[in-house]
C-alpha cells in the first residue's frame, strides 16, 4: 500500500462520536467526492479502510444508508458508492444549506465548521475524498484536489484561517490545493487525525538531514585531504630540489630536520607531523618551516634557471 494509502486507513481508525463531525467529515467528502449533483452522489475510492468507513459515516450524519454499495466480492480496483433517492438526496442537500430548487452551486458551508473539532472533520472528509500525500522519502508533498473553483478557493481561505499556508493551481482542468513544507504536512496530518503518518514524515526528514550532514562531512574531508596531499607534494618537490643541488645540507638544522620528517611521512597531515617531533611542534611552528623550505626550493629554482 501507498503512503498515502496507508495515512487514509491510519484516518479512517477515528471514531464517529458527534453528529456535528460527522456531518463536517460528510461535507468534506462530498464536495471532494467523484459527484454531488441534485440527483446523483457518487463516490468512487480504492481504500478499504473508506469504503468501510463511509456507510457508519452517512448513517451517523444523514440517518440514511447507500441506494449502491460495493459487493463484497469486490476485493480489489474501484469501490462505488450511490446516493439516488430523490428524498435521501434532499436529506444530504438541505443538511448543507443547499436547495433543490435551485441550481447547485457547491461551496463550504462555513457555518458547519464553528468548532475546531468540526473543521479537523472536514478537513479528513477532504482528503479521504480528494487527497493525497507523497511518500516523504521521495519528497514533500501533500494535495487535495476538487473540480469546483469556489471550492478550493474557500479551502483555501480556511486553511490561512487556521494557519496553514497553501498553494494553489490546476491540473486536467481539477483545482489543486497544495503543501510543500513538511511542517505544515506534519501538522495538518496530525490535526485531522494521523500522527503516525506525521512521525513517519518527521523521521523521514531527521534521516535526510543526517545523510546530507553526513555527506557534507565526507565531501568537506575529501576537500581536505585533497589539499593536504597538495600541499605536501609541493613541500617534498621542492624538498626533493634542495637534496639534489646539494643545497639542503647547507641549510640551518631545524629546516634540515624539518625536510628529513617529511621525506619520510609523506602521508601525514600538518598535525600528525607537528607531533611526530620529539618534542612536538606547533602546526604554526611546522607551517613556517615547510613554507620556507618551498620558498627556498622556487628561490634557487629560480636562479638556476635565469644563470
Amino acid at each position: 500500500m501507498s503512503f498515502s494509502g496507508e495515512t487514509k486507513s491510519e484516518l479512517c481508525r477515528a471514531p464517529i462520536q458527534k453528529v456535528c463531525c460527522a456531518r463536517a467529515e460528510a461535507h468534506g467528502v462530498l464536495l471532494f467526492c467523484n459527484t454531488f449533483q441534485k440527483n446523483l452522489v457518487r463516490i468512487i475510492t480504492e481504500n478499504h479502510a473508506f469504503a468501510n468507513r463511509l456507510p457508519k459515516l452517512f448513517h451517523k450524519a444523514f440517518g440514511l444508508h447507500f441506494d449502491r454499495m460495493p459487493e463484497k466480492t469486490e476485493g480489489t480496483g474501484k469501490l462505488v458508492f450511490e446516493v439516488t433517492d430523490e428524498k435521501k438526496l434532499n436529506t444530504v442537500i438541505n443538511t448543507f444549506g443547499f436547495s433543490m430548487n435551485q441550481n447547485l452551486s457547491l461551496h463550504i458551508n462555513f457555518g458547519l465548521l464553528e468548532e475546531d473539532c468540526c473543521r479537523a472533520s472536514f478537513l479528513r472528509g477532504v482528503f479521504l475524498a480528494g487527497g493525497s500525500v507523497t511518500d516523504p522519502v521521495k519528497r514533500y508533498h501533500m494535495e487535495y484536489v476538487t473540480s469546483h473553483y469556489k471550492v478550493s478557493r474557500e479551502l483555501e481561505a480556511l486553511l490561512m484561517d487556521m494557519g496553514f499556508q497553501s498553494r494553489e493551481t490546476t491540473r486536467s482542468g481539477n483545482f489543486v490545493t497544495y503543501f510543500k513544507q513538511s511542517e505544515h504536512i506534519e501538522d495538518l496530518l496530525t490535526l485531522i487525525g494521523a500522527p503516525v503518518s506525521a512521525m513517519d514524515i518527521m523521521a523521514a526528514k531527521v534521516e535526510k538531514n543526517l545523510r546530507n550532514e553526513m555527506n557534507r562531512r565526507v565531501n568537506c574531508d575529501t576537500a581536505n585531504v585533497g589539499k593536504a596531499v597538495d600541499a605536501a607534494q609541493e613541500q617534498l618537490a621542492a624538498i626533493r630540489w634542495l637534496e639534489a643541488s646539494e643545497q639542503l645540507e647547507t641549510l640551518p638544522e631545524k629546516l634540515r630536520e624539518t625536510a628529513a620528517m617529511r621525506i619520510r611521512y609523506p602521508e601525514m597531515t600538518l598535525s600528525q607531523l607537528a607531533d611526530s617531533f620529539d618534542p612536538p611542534l606547533t602546526k604554526s611552528c611546522l607551517n613556517h618551516r615547510l613554507r620556507k623550505l618551498i620558498e627556498l626550493g622556487k628561490t634557487k629554482g629560480e636562479c638556476k634557471s635565469e644563470a
